[in-house]
């Protein structure tokens, strides 16, 4: 009788009295001990306010209903597919929205409507899965910061594809916990292109040198996620394997890996290349100076050039015990460079392959200067650190005698 009264009631009762009244309607709906025909009277009175004119009233319906699993499922479609701020709570909250319905909505909704899907607890894989199909770039981006979200590889793939070229895009990914190795070289990739793209667009280097410090930045940041896998041999396959299917497994990324102290690279390489088992690749390599090494080149298809200076980096890494043991940075060893580099020169002075080893010995210079830079960079901050750490008193401008300056340095040097 009360619910037929209200029916009653609103059909001349305001907009803001009615929306109360509906709220308080559906409060009662989930709350009170209605008997069976006061339990489907007050379903029926729901059920027609969904085509009340007054969104405030629809809205107050949704609000009050949204985190009740007792709320009837064709109403909450209902409001799931209304206008986006009446639908808003619905897709956030209802447990009463099944996967089904979170993908239709998902489909047909706008930027709002998915980014409140996108922000669901406990959101599942094929719902991730569709919003990354067709979800706009702020929905996405909800969805990659939801760490309570269930998003396969795949779907985080297929959001890198669509928006990779977006910064925030890419920093919301890589900020999810346990990105596999595939997943972060791809981030690195997407970003190279971006950052590669806006300086051409600028006119600020040539393209020949914009590809240089694109490939060079992406082979330095491969080889820091392969420094992160530590030895899992699966891991640094399945980056292998994506470097190799992207045309990124270069000789000149193995041999920069090897120059950082890390032979797992190569090794991996190796067995990608060749078919060969692991333990067979890493036993080749361990005796490398017979003809087994070589000919494990020749079936892995390694350029010709590599091996010699392949074959010297893993002598001086011998050599050097750990003192040529891998940075977490993924730096290069001068102490690694330096006997490789006079390796290659001493090679090409007796005019063997000096046609081949003239780039790798170019190459191993700039590998020489990259790493002088960086050990000078960490040495300048050793220096200012206890100078920055103390406190420094304001001084008086000082004039210096550069000359005198000049002539002590050089008589310090002697």
């Amino acid at each position: 009788m009360i619910v037929r009264s209200f029916v009653a009631w609103s059909e001349t009762a305001g907009a803001s009295q009615k929306a109360r009244a509906t709220a308080a309607l559906a409060r009662a709906y989930l709350h009170s001990e209605f008997g069976d025909s006061e339990r489907g009277d007050a379903e029926i009175a729901m059920t027609s306010l969904l085509d009340d004119g007054s969104a405030v009233v629809r809205r107050a319906l949704a609000e009050t209903l949204a985190d009740s699993d007792l709320a009837p499922h064709h109403i909450i479609v209902a409001l799931a597919n209304d206008q986006s701020d009446i639908a808003l709570p619905v897709l956030r909250r209802s447990p009463v929205l099944t996967q089904g319905d979170l993908i239709d909505c998902a489909a047909i909704g706008d930027t709002f409507a998915q980014s409140a899907i996108a922000l669901r607890r406990d959101l599942s894989a094929p719902v991730s899965a569709a919003l990354a199909e067709v979800g706009g770039r702020e929905a996405l981006i909800a969805l990659a910061v939801n760490h309570d979200a269930v998003i396969a590889e795949a779907s985080l793939t297929r959001m890198l594809e669509r928006f990779g070229h977006d910064g925030e895009m890419r920093e919301a990914i890589l900020a999810r916990r346990n990105l596999s190795p595939c997943l972060r070289a791809r981030i690195v990739e997407a970003t190279v292109r971006s950052l590669s793209a806006f300086v051409t667009g600028c006119d600020w280097m040539s393209e020949e040198r914009v590809a240089r410090a694109g490939r060079e930045a992406r082979e330095k940041a491969v080889i820091i996620i392969a420094s992160d896998l530590e030895d899992r041999a699966s891991d640094i396959g399945d980056l292998v394997s994506y470097l190799r299917g992207s045309s990124q497994l270069t000789g000149a990324l193995v041999l920069r890996s090897l120059l950082s102290g890390d032979s797992r690279l190569l090794e991996a390489a190796l067995v990608e290349l060749s078919g060969f088992s692991a333990a067979r690749v890493a036993g080749l390599v361990r005796t490398r100076r017979g003809a087994g090494f070589r000919a494990l080149f020749v079936r892995a298809g390694l350029p010709d050039w590599l091996f010699a200076p392949v074959n010297a980096a893993l002598a001086t890494m011998e050599e050097l015990g750990d003192r040529g043991s891998a940075n977490r940075d993924g730096g290069l060893h001068r102490a690694l460079i330096e006997p490789v580099l006079a390796a290659c020169e001493g090679l090409a002075n007796q005019k063997v392959a000096d046609h081949e080893l003239a780039p790798v010995i170019a190459m191993l210079r700039r590998f020489q200067a990259e790493a002088a830079r960086e050990e000078a960079r960490i040495a300048t901050r050793h220096f200012l650190t206890p100078v920055m750490i103390a406190p420094q008193p304001a001084l008086p401008c000082i004039d210096i005698d550069l000359d005198a300056m000049e002539a002590e340095i050089l008589r310090d040097a002697a």
